[in-house]
């Protein structure tokens, strides 16, 4: 059986977003960062249970939310694989990535918390993207 990629779902309880979501946007964020790549497997819903103690149901809506998508799918006794990944701008050696991991580390040295600097970055995104249908 070939092994399950290398993603760790944390889940927040108390960030609003439901369970099934949080994963579909970790696991998007994992295909974005090349984190995730075609024909990897993803955890099966008991090994994500295991790790994170929410139902196994809501983790088969994520994954079938995710195949939906197009951007995995299910063999029956084999798992779900990652059949497509997302974008290529944000892999790992980009200048851009430099250049925001550069930003990140002022901000840290500044004083500010992670969430701070997430709720910035945020809302510079929201204000860049501002009535852009591509979002």
């Amino acid at each position: 059986m070939a092994e399950s990629a290398a993603i760790d779902f944390r889940i927040d309880r108390r960030s609003g977003v439901a369970t099934y979501l949080q994963i579909v946007q970790q696991t998007k964020q994992a295909l974005r960062l090349g984190l995730l790549e075609p024909g990897d497997r993803l955890p099966t819903a008991r090994e994500v249970v295991e790790a994170t103690a929410i139902n196994p149901n809501t983790v088969l809506k994520a994954y079938r939310e995710l195949e939906r998508e197009g951007l995995v799918e299910a063999r029956r006794g084999m798992g779900t694989f990652v059949r497509r990944t997302l974008g290529t701008a944000a892999t790992t050696d980009t200048p851009l990535r430099g250049e925001l991991t550069d930003w990140a580390r002022r901000a840290r040295t500044a004083g500010l918390e992670r969430d701070d600097m997430a709720a910035l970055f945020t809302a510079v995104l929201d204000s860049t993207y501002k009535g852009d249908d591509r979002t």
